[in-house]
C-alpha cells in the first residue's frame, strides 16, 4: 500500500477496492447532495486568527468527556454495516479507538453485536440508538448495551424516513447475504428487502418508530441509568428542549448529509446551538482531508462549549 498522507487518500483506496454499491453507500449523500457538500466547504469560509509569540513547547490533548478521560478531542462515530468494508469491521473499530485513548460509538445496525464489540477488550464505547416500533426491542438493545459495558446511549433523532440517496436507489443497495444486522440476530429483523430500489430505506420504513417525540426521553430514562446523548440537533431551539428534558448532552449532526439535504453544515450550526448551561455539545463533522475542520471546531466555540468531535 503508498503511503496515506491524509483520509482522502483512503477514500481513493476504498474506491478502487470496495464493489460499487458499498462504497456508493458509505460515501454519498441525500437528493441534490447540496449538504454533503457544504460539510466540506463551509471549513474552507473560516480563517485562523493565529496569535504568535505563545509558549507551544507543553501540548496536551487529552479531554474529559461525560466523566472519562480521553486522548484527544475526537472520538468514532457510529457508522453501519462496517463488514462490507473489512472482514473484521467494527471490531477492528473497538481495537483501534481503544489503541488510540478515545472513545467508539457503536451503530445499531452494525454488523458485529455489542457482546462482541465488547469482546474485544477494555474501552470507553457508547451505543446508537434507532427506536424501533417495537418499543421492547428498543429496551433490550438498550440493556444490552448497558450490560456489555457501553457507557452512554446516542439516540439518534433524525431519521423517521431514510434520506433519499439516489445511489443507492440505483444500486439497489441492500446488505451483502453473507453479513447480518448482529444486533437483530434471532429477532426477524436482521435481514433486508432484496427486491426493493434500496433494501435499507425499506427496512427503516418497515422498522423505524415514526412517532418518536421528546417525551420518549423520559421514557428512555427509565430503562436506563445510561447518559443519554440526543443526535441530529441543529437549532437553538431543539437544544433548550433537550436540556430540558434532561438530556446529558446534544450530538449537532446533518447525519453526514445523508437525511434531509439542504440544512446546514454542522460547523455552522455552531453558534446556534451554543448553550450557558453546562451541558455537553458534541460534533458530527465529515473529515475529509485536513485535521484543521477539528482545530476551526474547537477555536470557533467558546468557554460555555464542551466540544469534541466525533468524525466519520
Amino acid at each position: 500500500m503508498k503511503m496515506i498522507t491524509n483520509v482522502s487518500e483512503y477514500e481513493e483506496i476504498a474506491k478502487e477496492k470496495l464493489p460499487k454499491m458499498v462504497f456508493d453507500y458509505y460515501a454519498s449523500g441525500a437528493e441534490d447532495q447540496w449538504t454533503l457538500k457544504e460539510n466540506r466547504n463551509a471549513f474552507s469560509r473560516i480563517l485562523f486568527r493565529p496569535r504568535i509569540l505563545v509558549d507551544v513547547s507543553k501540548i496536551d490533548l487529552t479531554t474529559t468527556v461525560l466523566g472519562f478521560k480521553i486522548s484527544m478531542p475526537i472520538m468514532i462515530a457510529p457508522t453501519a454495516m462496517q463488514k462490507m468494508a473489512h472482514p473484521e469491521g467494527e471490531l477492528a473499530t473497538a481495537r483501534a479507538a481503544s489503541a488510540a485513548g478515545t472513545i467508539m460509538t457503536l451503530s445499531s445496525w452494525s454488523t458485529s453485536s455489542v457482546e462482541e464489540v465488547a469482546s474485544t477488550g477494555p474501552g470507553i464505547r457508547f451505543f446508537q440508538l434507532y427506536v424501533l416500533k417495537d418499543r421492547n426491542v428498543a429496551a433490550q438493545l438498550v440493556r444490552r448495551a448497558e450490560r456489555a459495558g457501553f457507557k452512554a446511549i446516542a439516540l439518534t433523532v433524525d431519521t423517521p424516513i431514510l434520506g433519499r440517496r439516489e445511489a443507492d436507489i440505483k444500486n439497489r443497495f441492500t446488505l451483502p447475504p453473507n453479513l447480518l444486522l448482529k444486533n437483530f440476530e434471532g429477532l426477524d429483523l436482521g435481514e433486508m428487502d432484496k427486491t426493493s430500489d434500496s433494501g435499507l430505506a425499506a427496512y427503516v420504513a418497515g422498522q423505524v418508530d415514526r412517532s418518536l417525540n421528546w417525551k420518549d426521553i423520559k421514557w428512555l430514562q427509565t430503562i436506563t441509568s445510561l447518559p443519554i446523548l440526543v443526535k441530529g440537533v441543529l437549532t437553538a431551539e431543539d437544544t433548550r428542549i433537550a436540556v430540558q428534558v434532561g438530556a446529558a448532552g446534544i450530538i449537532v449532526s446533518n447525519h453526514g448529509a445523508r437525511q434531509l439535504d439542504y440544512v446546514p453544515a454542522t460547523i455552522m450550526a455552531l453558534e446556534e446551538v451554543l448553550h450557558p448551561n453546562h451541558f455537553w455539545i458534541f460534533f458530527f463533522i465529515n473529515l475529509k482531508k485536513s485535521t484543521a475542520s477539528i482545530a476551526i471546531i474547537l477555536a470557533t466555540g467558546t468557554n460555555q462549549l464542551k466540544s469534541c468531535s466525533f468524525f466519520v
